[in-house]
C-alpha cells in the first residue's frame, strides 16, 4: 500500500459494522474532531445511535456502500466478518484500513494458519479438512484436538473438542461437512494477546501485552501488565505479532492471540483485523487507546507508542449478569476506587452477549487485582 496522506480532523470517518467496537471507535474519532459514519442494518446498533451518519443497509448493498464512500474520507471495520468484497469495492473510491486482502486472510482459519507459517511464527499442529478424503487422512497424532469451522467462528462458536476419529467425523458432519481446521490440543499454561497498530509507511507500535482468561470460549478477565509471563516470552510475542502484520502488509489495528505452553513455548492461536476485547482496558489505563490508534492508522496520523499509566484488570460483562427484572448492582461496584464502567447501549441482555466491560485501575498491580476481585464478587462473577 502507498503511504496514505494525512486526513485532518473535521473529515468524516466510516466504519463497517455498528457494534460496541464501532461505538468505541466513534467515541475516539469524535473526541479528535472527526465526524463518523456507520454502515449497519440494525436500526438500534450501538454505534449507529451515536454516529453522525447511520447507513442502515446490508454490508454488500451497492447503494449503502456508495453512500458510505460519499460521506467518508476513509473507512475501517469493527469485526472480521465484514465481507472482503465490500471492502474491495470501497477501496476503489476511498482508503480502507485494513485492506480487503488482509481481512480475507483473517476470515479463514486455514488461510490464517498458512499465514502464520509464512511469517515464521509457530502455531499448533493442524490439518485442513475440506472433504471426506482429507478427513480420512487426518494423522492420529492430531487427536485429541479441536475441530473449528474455517469461517464465521468467534467467541468459542464453531468449535468442538474431539478425542477419537469417530468424534471427529461426527463433529465434521455436525458442521455440515464444511471446510474445517483440526488443531491438536496443547498443554496450555497461559493465554496472551498483542495488539499492534501499523501505518501505511510501515511504522508500527504496540500496546502492552495482555494476559487473558477465557471461560466457555469468551474472554472473561484481562490483566495488564501480564504478571505471570516471562519477559522473554513477552518480547517474543511482540516480535511475532509485528512479523505477522508486516507479511500481511497490514494497515490498522491488529490483535494476535497466543498460547503460552507449559514448557514456555509460544504459539499463535488466531488474529483479529480490528481492535480487540482484550484491549478495551487501554481506554482507561493507557495514554492512547487501541481506538485512538485505529483512528491514527486510518487517517495517516503519526503513531505514538502507548504508555501504560496504571496497572489494571478488565472484566467482561456478559448478559448472564442481568437478572430477569432489573440491572446488576452498579452502585455497589461504582463505590470501589479506580472502577471504570463501560456499557455498550445494547437493548437486550442475552446469555453470552457482551454487554459491557469494567476496568479497574490502581497504583499497583496487586491493588488493581484486589479491587477487581471485590468488584467481581459484588457482581456475582467467578473468581480467578
Amino acid at each position: 500500500m502507498t503511504t496514505m496522506p494525512f486526513i485532518a480532523p473535521g473529515a468524516t470517518l466510516g466504519v463497517m459494522g455498528g457494534g460496541q467496537l464501532a461505538r468505541m471507535f466513534a467515541h475516539a474519532a469524535q473526541q479528535m474532531g472527526y465526524a463518523t459514519a456507520v454502515l449497519d442494518a440494525d436500526r438500534a446498533s450501538p454505534a449507529g445511535l451515536i454516529a453522525h451518519h447511520h447507513i442502515r443497509t446490508d454490508y454488500l448493498d451497492p447503494q449503502g456502500l456508495a453512500q458510505l464512500a460519499d460521506v467518508s474520507a476513509a473507512v475501517t471495520i469493527e469485526f472480521e466478518n465484514v465481507p472482503a468484497d465490500a471492502l474491495a469495492r470501497l477501496a476503489q473510491r476511498r482508503p480502507v484500513a485494513p485492506g480487503a486482502a488482509a481481512v480475507a486472510v483473517c476470515q479463514d482459519r486455514a488461510a490464517e494458519k498458512a499465514h502464520f507459517v509464512r511469517s515464521g511464527v509457530a502455531c499448533a499442529p493442524h490439518a485442513v479438512i475440506a472433504d471426506a478424503d482429507e478427513l480420512a487422512a487426518v494423522d492420529d497424532k492430531l487427536l485429541p484436538g479441536i475441530l473449528k469451522t474455517a469461517r464465521l467462528g468467534y467467541d468459542g462458536k464453531g468449535q468442538l473438542r474431539v478425542t477419537t476419529r469417530a468424534q471427529l467425523a461426527a463433529a465434521w458432519n455436525e458442521f455440515g461437512c464444511k471446510v474445517c481446521v483440526l488443531e491438536k490440543m496443547l498443554p496450555l499454561a497461559h493465554e496472551i494477546s498483542v495488539i499492534v497498530a501499523r501505518a501505511s509507511n510501515r511504522e508500527v507500535v504496540h500496546l502492552p501485552v495482555q494476559q487473558n482468561l477465557h471461560r466457555d470460549g469468551i474472554l472473561a478477565v484481562t490483566t495488564v501488565p501480564a504478571r505471570d509471563i516471562a519477559f522473554d516470552v513477552i518480547e517474543h510475542a511482540v516480535v511475532s505479532a509485528r512479523q505477522i502484520a508486516a507479511t500481511l502488509d497490514y494497515v490498522g489495528v491488529l490483535c494476535v492471540e497466543f498460547f503460552v505452553l507449559s514448557d514456555g513455548t509460544l504459539v499463535a492461536n488466531e488474529m483479529a483485523p480490528r481492535p480487540h476485547n482484550s484491549g478495551h482496558y487501554s481506554i482507561d489505563a493507557c495514554d492512547l487507546s487501541q481506538f485512538d490508534l485505529q483512528v491514527r492508522a486510518m487517517t495517516g496520523a503519526p503513531l505514538i507508542a502507548p504508555r501504560l499509566h496504571s496497572p489494571c484488570v478488565m472484566l467482561n460483562l456478559l448478559g448472564d449478569l442481568w437478572p430477569e427484572h432489573g440491572e446488576p448492582d452498579w452502585a455497589a461496584v461504582l463505590a470501589l476506587p479506580g472502577v471504570h464502567l463501560h456499557l455498550y447501549g445494547k437493548a437486550e441482555a442475552r446469555r453470552g452477549r457482551k454487554m459491557g466491560h469494567l476496568t479497574v485501575t490502581a497504583a499497583t498491580a496487586i491493588e488493581a487485582d484486589r479491587t477487581a476481585r471485590i468488584a467481581a464478587a459484588r457482581l456475582g462473577l467467578a473468581d480467578w
